[in-house]
């Protein structure tokens, strides 16, 4: 198998303004470990932002451009980055292969794919961020998510397969009527004949992902990636080696998983009990 081609670098708003920090600091003749002692931050924090690895958040640059008297420079640069590239450099790069992927499969562990939630969870779970973030870039990142989704009306159509845990529907985290949309829309997304989705069960003798959640897609030119993201942490990775050890992991997991119909009798379940108007369970 050929290594997946890689796209050549490229330069996003986040390194152009990770350039001009690094300029501001050294005329400031700090280093970046200076720089990171009085925002209380990492040394790692510093150098990520000046790479372009990691996005500068606005409350941060505004915090910055105090530090380093560049009369609000970083905070208009931030405020001036395109919807498209709200994303860090990796977070982006899956983003460019998810709307062109001929296949996806995610499974999510804590919360429902940002490509099946409604606004309104969307919202929820941006709120639940920490430190958390300001109302307008909360809307722009809610923004961002959901014209990610435009990917479900594309054509040609790709092939997309989702696999939950049951957990995820259980939680009372959050607004009841909200869960309820939430899952009322899964459900309908079941109906879309390119899409398929699993339920794993909470009552599961083994489970072939613990190590937690992944995204494998297959590009138009028939490349295989996967996309693993953490706390503060994110990657694509290409190499066929470590593609092939999730795509096994998945394999394993959807022969786990609850099929396709009774994951749909399970969605069905979960209406009912929670719908207020039902005697179910009484």
């Amino acid at each position: 198998m050929q290594p997946a081609k890689k796209k050549s670098k490229r330069v996003t708003s986040w390194h152009l303004i990770g350039a001009q920090l690094a300029m501001f600091r050294k005329a400031s003749r700090l280093t970046q470990a200076a720089l990171a002692e009085r925002c209380s931050v990492g040394d790692d924090t510093i150098a990520s932002i000046e790479q372009g690895r990691r996005a500068l958040q606005w409350d941060f640059a505004v915090k910055l451009d105090e530090l380093l008297d560049t009369k609000g420079a970083l905070r208009v640069a931030v405020e001036k980055v395109p919807k498209k590239e709200l994303f860090p450099a990796f977070v982006q790069d899956f983003v460019d292969y998810e709307q062109e992927a001929l296949t996806l499969l995610s499974y999510q562990n804590q919360v429902v794919p940002g490509l099946l939630q409604t606004e309104k969870y969307a919202r929820f779970v941006f709120s639940c961020l920490y430190p958390p973030l300001e109302a307008d870039e909360q809307e722009g990142w809610v923004a961002a998510r959901l014209d990610r989704q435009k990917l479900l009306s594309r054509k040609p159509r790709p092939m997309l397969h989702f696999l939950l845990e049951e957990s995820i529907l259980r939680s009372r985290i959050g607004d009841p009527a909200m869960m309820r949309e939430q899952i009322r829309h899964l459900r309908q997304c079941m109906e879309l004949p390119f899409l398929g989705l699993q339920i794993v069960p909470m009552k599961i003798p083994k489970h072939a992902a613990l190590d937690g959640p992944m995204v494998l897609l297959e590009t138009p030119d028939h490349d295989h990636l996967a996309y693993v993201e953490g706390q503060l942490t994110s990657y694509l990775h290409d190499d066929p080696d470590v593609v092939s050890v999730l795509q096994q992991k998945c394999g394993m997991l959807r022969s786990q998983a609850l099929s396709v119909e009774e994951s749909a009798l399970l969605l069905d379940d979960c209406l009912e009990r929670d719908d207020p108007r039902s005697t179910h369970g009484r």
